[in-house]
């Protein structure tokens, strides 16, 4: 596995899915951001992966939707409101309470 620290990472949800994201988006999450941090010395920071066991791929798409939404719509006064499906927002809630987001 490579220690040295990449321009994308890729984010493993519980179900198998794989989604490879520009580390810079991905640390919008401050967890993952501590996760990805060789100062904490977590696996994550050298093999660039994240497992999410507790976060389903419908879940884990979605916040990687809004990692980017974040980046794109950061600075904007008036961003478009960002869809998602309703029987998904109280497992939205608890992975953006988990990710710190």
């Amino acid at each position: 596995m490579s220690s040295e620290l990449t321009d994308y990472v890729t984010l493993v949800s519980s179900d198998g899915f794989s989604f490879v994201v520009q580390r810079s988006c991905a640390c919008i999450s401050g967890a993952i951001k501590r996760m990805l941090d060789p100062a904490y010395g977590f696996t994550e920071s050298r093999t660039n992966t994240c497992r999410f066991e507790n976060m389903s791929g419908a879940v884990l798409e979605k916040v990687c939707e809004y990692f980017y939404y974040k980046e794109k719509y950061q600075d904007a006064k008036d961003a478009p409101d960002m869809d998602f499906p309703l029987e998904l927002a109280l497992e939205l809630l608890i992975a953006a309470d988990y990710l710190d987001v």
